[in-house]
């Protein structure tokens, strides 16, 4: 790093400490929206000599980004401060208004707007724009919104939707902290409702609906989901599905089973068998489970005398979240996870991505990825557009917090 750059983090972060955040807006916007008329003579000199370098092509969406989160990082521990998140990324896309009026600084000033316009069409602003998103707090319901404006709603796709190359420590720990809270006040809210349902069905059995209501104070529903949706996820995800026994019984069951195993061969047949004994036999005895087989059977099919351990397991399940959801951002194509979801439902193909992370706990990220890469790809669409994708996320939220989280919703059967 050279001394340009650290005199420019070190004035940032000296006057967040000090300044109103409209005051550093203020800031951000004549140093580099207008790139000029800016008090600081040293910090504008620096600021040419960063634009002004052979590589400023290429970093200084880094230097940008670092700034701006200097600011973020500051505003995020204080709630009353959220709104300027967003309002200072808004900024970084508003057009100049003064043409330059220093001869001297003129090629320096032209330069700066220049790299601004590039700045906006990069993943480090498509990440700042999703951050500003989660602290609007714009989380409602709107089918001609933006699907982006919905990320709120979705703490396992923050460390890979608000964090991009070149991010600093720092912000990646506010990322952690951010995803922590919010996801904490989600499982609160989802084991709120849950028990004002169970009393609720409880108090019907012997009251009227009028009785229940002056009773019991409405809790609201924290999901997405129609009430008879949200059932039916909470009592797949946490219930008893299959002979008894619930996706985590199913897991432990399959994992003490496994671990007598013979070979990576036969634990791919145990595994098949595993995931598709919850399958609807319609779908699943059709092309489904064609594909499944084949699938596993050509995984690392090198290996299929080797004796099980983590690595095989591990790129398994990896390969099979490709296969069932998306492989990555370069090869977008998702073909089969709609058509997985259009003939068993979101909810039942959320349960056969809970079951794969369930027997390879280390591959819960790698099944979060997958999410957030399609969430990149149609967040500028309407909800109501990608209605099949939200209504995954809802049931994918309630999953993982409900499996890998602090909960205990044992009661759930009564609701």
């Amino acid at each position: 790093m050279g001394q340009a750059e650290q005199r420019l983090y070190a004035h940032l972060l000296d006057l967040v400490q000090a300044e109103t955040p409209e005051q550093m807006i203020d800031r951000i916007h004549k140093l580099f929206v207008e790139g000029m008329g800016y008090g600081d003579r040293q910090i504008l000199t620096d600021l040419d000599q960063l634009v002004g370098d052979k590589q400023s092509e290429e970093e200084f969406r880094f230097v940008l980004n670092r700034c701006v989160h200097i600011l973020t990082n500051r505003w995020q521990g204080r709630p009353q401060n959220h709104g300027f998140v967003a309002e200072l990324v808004q900024l970084l896309e508003t057009s100049p208004t003064q043409l330059p009026n220093d001869y001297s600084r003129s090629r320096s000033v032209k330069r700066l707007r220049e790299l601004m316009k590039q700045f906006v069409e990069t993943e480090q602003y498509a990440a700042l724009r999703r951050l500003g998103n989660v602290m609007a707090q714009s989380s409602e319901a709107n089918a001609a919104r933006p699907l982006g404006e919905l990320i709120r709603r979705y703490p396992y796709l923050y460390s890979h939707c608000l964090v991009s190359e070149g991010s600093s420590q720092e912000h990646q720990q506010s990322v952690r902290k951010l995803q922590e809270q919010v996801q904490r006040k989600y499982e609160f809210d989802l084991s709120q409702y849950v028990t004002y349902q169970v009393r609720r069905s409880q108090l019907l059995q012997t009251s009227s609906e009028n009785t229940v209501g002056r009773v019991l104070h409405p809790v609201k529903n924290p999901t997405l989901l129609e009430e008879a949706e949200f059932r039916f996820a909470v009592r797949q995800f946490v219930g008893k599905v299959n002979g008894g026994l619930t996706h985590r019984e199913m897991a432990t069951r399959f994992l003490n089973h496994t671990a007598h195993t013979q070979s990576f061969g036969a634990y791919k047949r145990d595994l098949y068998q595993y995931l598709m004994e919850t399958m609807d036999s319609g779908y699943g005895q059709r092309q489904f489970k064609v594909q499944l087989s084949r699938q596993l059977q050509n995984t690392l099919s090198d290996q299929d005398d080797s004796a099980v351990n983590d690595f095989l397991v591990m790129r398994t399940c990896s390969q099979l979240l490709n296969f069932l959801v998306v492989e990555s951002p370069q090869q977008p194509k998702h073909f089969l996870f709609v058509d997985l979801i259009s003939n068993i439902g979101p909810t039942i193909a959320t349960a056969l991505l809970l079951k794969i992370a369930l027997v390879c706990r280390k591959v819960r990220p790698y099944l979060e990825k997958r999410f957030s890469i399609l969430f990149n790809h149609y967040e500028s669409y309407t909800s109501s557009s990608v209605a099949w994708l939200v209504a995954m996320m809802e049931n994918l939220n309630i999953a993982l917090s409900t499996n890998f989280g602090q909960m205990n919703l044992a009661f759930v059967n009564q609701m």
